[in-house]
């Protein structure tokens, strides 16, 4: 995955709050990963706060978020909330879950990117990050 960065895409997978369901999360992990991105998987029980303050040490491209908790239109409107504070105007925000398709609406008019239902192929999903790295991330 490099040509437009000149390295790898770098992705930080994380789980917000309480949920202990990590199963998907890593799934994801090991496909962005096989698929040449660099992924940076902070574990279970993270605030938002650590999640923004890990994505900014960490200099990645994108942020996934795996949720099912219900806690989503907490977690994301505070992540991304915190992105702009911290100036991190160019980094995806993306992620996936037990998200009605209502509450995905509403979550992408905050910024958030394309949010994905239980079951999305793989490939989808590392073809939606791919892409809009390259169309967003170009330096």
């Amino acid at each position: 995955m490099t040509g437009y960065l000149n390295r790898p895409i770098r992705v930080l997978v994380a789980k917000v709050g309480l949920d202990g369901h990590d199963r998907g999360a890593k799934i994801i992990a090991t496909s962005l990963r096989d698929a040449g991105m660099e992924v940076i998987y902070t574990g279970l029980r993270q605030t938002p706060e650590m999640v923004v303050n890990a994505a900014l040490q960490e200099d990645v491209d994108a942020i996934g978020i795996s949720i099912l908790s219900g806690a989503h239109m907490t977690v994301f409107p505070k992540i991304i909330h915190l992105m702009k504070e911290k100036g991190l105007n160019d980094v995806l925000v993306t992620g996936g879950g037990i998200i009605p398709d209502d509450d995905m609406k509403i979550l992408n008019e905050m910024g958030a990117g394309k949010l994905f239902q239980p079951g999305t192929n793989t490939q989808e999903i590392v073809s939606y990050i791919t892409q809009w790295v390259k169309e967003n991330r170009m330096f």
